[in-house]
């Protein structure tokens, strides 16, 4: 898996995490947790921002080399057979 699929699978646990953590929050008051949940809104809305970006970068270089990354594909996906395959 290279660095910007890491990236992007990282950026979207952190977005689902944020958005569990402010949902939970929802029913709390106080001016410390309102500061803080509207962090976590900005912040949330940055991540979503990036991973947009990266999607978009990700399809230009698949479509710039769609023979690279179906090969890419297929050869993780032999390594995977060939894993799933051991006994």
């Amino acid at each position: 898996m290279d660095e910007t699929a890491k990236l992007a699978k990282d950026l979207k646990a952190l977005v689902n995490d944020a958005e569990d953590l402010i949902k939970a929050t929802a029913g709390l008051g106080g001016d410390e947790i309102a500061r803080i949940r509207m962090r976590a809104e900005e912040s949330l809305r940055t991540a979503r921002e990036r991973m947009k970006e990266a999607g978009l970068e990700i399809d230009l270089k698949v479509r710039e080399n769609p023979w690279t990354a179906i090969s890419i594909a297929a050869g993780a996906a032999l390594v995977i057979g060939i894993l799933l395959g051991r006994k």
